[in-house]
């Protein structure tokens, strides 16, 4: 099974990283540097899922994929 693809950025207004993952709903997260941004939003990811299955609602497959995965094949 193909894992959610996460996108982390620099975001000038937040002083900071944002992490998300698209195939999530809101599924976001801040850091100081990108590391700390992509630990950040597996913690989310994990508490999203965890949410979703305790209130019975439907978990999304992985399909968000950014043109260049597309464009390289992969």
């Amino acid at each position: 099974m193909k894992d959610y693809h996460i996108n982390i950025f620099y975001s000038e207004e937040d002083q900071g990283y944002i992490a998300d993952i698209p195939d999530l709903r809101h599924c976001s997260a801040f850091g100081a540097t990108p590391e700390q941004a992509l630990h950040e939003v597996e913690t989310a990811k994990a508490a999203w899922l965890a949410s979703a299955r305790a209130n019975n609602l439907t978990i999304p497959e992985p399909r968000y994929r950014p043109v260049i995965y597309q464009v390289a094949n992969l």
